[in-house]
């Protein structure tokens, strides 16, 4: 009888902290990247005069490009920790009708 009590007891205790946030970190969850990755070097080396060849060659195509023309390329990248907080980078570039680079916004990391 009191091994019945005992594993009925273990039981409600496995069941009532499996929804503990210290179990939770022991669960494996992969890290997913997403979009451009951006090296700090290769952002450095962007600068307002430069073309739309240049840019490519140095950073790759654009994840996305402004729907209603193609004068604004945006480079983002978001990276989600299997246990860690979402984190977002993105690069705005803008350019001339002639496709030289006139702009540059690169938004830090954000937690």
């Amino acid at each position: 009888m009191r091994c019945k009590t005992l594993t009925v007891i273990a039981a409600m205790v496995v069941m009532l902290t499996a929804g503990c946030s210290t179990l939770e970190r022991l669960v494996y969850r992969p890290d997913i990247n997403q979009g451009n990755y951006l090296a700090p070097a290769d952002v450095a080396k962007i600068h307002t005069g430069m073309t739309k060849q240049q840019v490519a060659f140095t950073l790759g195509m654009p994840m996305m490009q402004d729907p209603f023309g193609s004068d604004t390329w945006f480079y983002v990248f978001r990276q989600q920790p299997g246990n860690g907080a979402l984190k977002q980078q993105t690069l705005t570039l803008t350019f001339r009708q002639d496709g030289v680079l006139t702009n540059v916004k690169n938004q830090p990391t954000l937690n």
